[in-house]
């Protein structure tokens, strides 16, 4: 048994699996707690982007050999950035020079299984951490909503904008809703519906956008090694404010797949029609809902055996296409910090602390920047 201070993390999501990682790879005992019944049962959304933030993250969290399976099944390297009309009309691009040894996007799924990948029984699932309490010897007990218990030296709260842990730690938290809506979507990438993509849609992101503040985003997913139960597809996403979409959330987030497809249709009925048959040949099952929040600025805390990493603590827009990047700049930080206490150059606290005075500002400028991105998008201060 390790020697080292035991860690609790609650959520196995990204950030989570990549903390998990990098403290194992260490040598220190740790157990994730994810609510999740199977890697696979996430409704989250599809394509991530990965920037060269969270590339250098996962290099210094990942042992070699997960790094490189990650790397071998992350999409076909893109080069363009984009944005358009409704009528499909050029009005931005950047290219960027392909790297074969850096990652461009992941699959969430995909991805999220490279991250379990030699972690075994350190990951429980179907555990929902509901609760916790700091004993009286300064340890962390955690509760399940399952029932029964944990204990550990420190707890670190990855689960996500609705954190159990950010509620005992920082019950004065807010998150903001954003008043925009995001439908998400994949189409299966095949002989028929790659013809259908315009040249573009399938070097990169590409953002398409009316003038009443309705946008639609599109990225291509092919891996490079793709795996049994995957097929190559196009990101469909329809960001509108709940007036533009015409129904209330109650209606929205009632709606089958089936009925958000058609809702993105009717929406962009009179656009361009090469847009249109992206949606018409989306698939019909893979839609979802997602209400658009950021979390609000937080004074620093006092340190202690709880912190808190990614969504869990600042919650951005996926407009900058950084939060997940920025979770996994998190879970470096906080490991490289955990492991030089285990090795005794400072306390469980004091390493707390500062990856805290780190984590904190850096966050919360990223959130910030992703709102000033959302602004420009759809005209309009967040």
């Amino acid at each position: 048994m390790s020697a080292g201070p035991r860690i609790l993390i609650a959520g196995g999501g990204l950030g989570g699996l990549a903390l998990a990682q990098a403290l194992r790879q260490g040598g220190l005992d740790v157990a994730v707690y994810e609510r999740d019944p199977t890697p696979e049962i996430r409704n989250q959304g599809y394509r991530i982007h990965i920037n060269p933030d969270g590339n250098a993250a996962l290099r210094a969290c990942l042992p070699p050999d997960v790094f490189d399976l990650v790397l071998r099944t992350s999409g076909v390297t893109n080069d363009l950035v984009a944005s358009y009309t409704h009528r499909l009309e050029r009005v931005m691009a950047q290219t960027f020079p392909a790297d074969p040894d850096e990652i461009t996007h992941v699959d969430r799924n995909t991805f999220r299984r490279g991250l379990l990948s030699g972690l075994g029984d350190a990951v429980h699932f179907g555990r929902t951490v509901a609760g916790y309490q700091v004993t009286e010897s300064g340890r962390v007990r955690v509760r399940f909503a399952e029932g029964g218990s944990d204990e550990g030296d420190l707890l670190v709260g990855a689960d996500g904008v609705g954190s159990a842990v950010r509620r005992g730690l920082l019950p004065h938290a807010t998150v903001k809703d954003l008043g925009l809506r995001c439908l998400y979507g994949r189409m299966a990438i095949d002989e028929v519906t790659g013809a259908l993509m315009p040249e573009d849609f399938d070097r990169g992101f590409c953002w398409v956008a009316d003038e009443t503040g309705c946008g639609a985003a599109f990225g291509p997913m092919r891996f490079r090694s793709r795996p049994e139960d995957a097929s190559d597809y196009l990101m469909t996403t329809l960001v509108a404010t709940p007036e533009r979409l015409g129904i209330t959330d109650e209606e929205l987030f009632g709606l089958s797949p089936k009925e958000l497809r058609k809702l993105s249709v009717e929406l962009t009925a009179d656009w361009h029609p090469a847009v249109r048959e992206l949606f018409l040949h989306a698939d019909a099952d893979a839609f979802l809902p997602i209400a658009i929040r950021a979390g609000e600025r937080v004074e620093a805390w006092r340190p202690g055996p709880v912190t808190l990493l990614g969504d869990a603590v600042h919650l951005m827009p996926p407009t900058g296409g950084v939060g997940a990047n920025t979770a996994l700049q998190d879970s470096a930080a906080l490991a490289g910090e955990l492991l030089s206490a285990a090795r005794g150059e400072r306390s469980l606290v004091d390493a707390v602390a500062a990856y805290e005075r780190v984590m904190l500002p850096r966050g919360f400028d990223t959130v910030d920047h992703s709102l000033r991105i959302a602004g420009q998008m759809f005209g309009r201060t967040f």
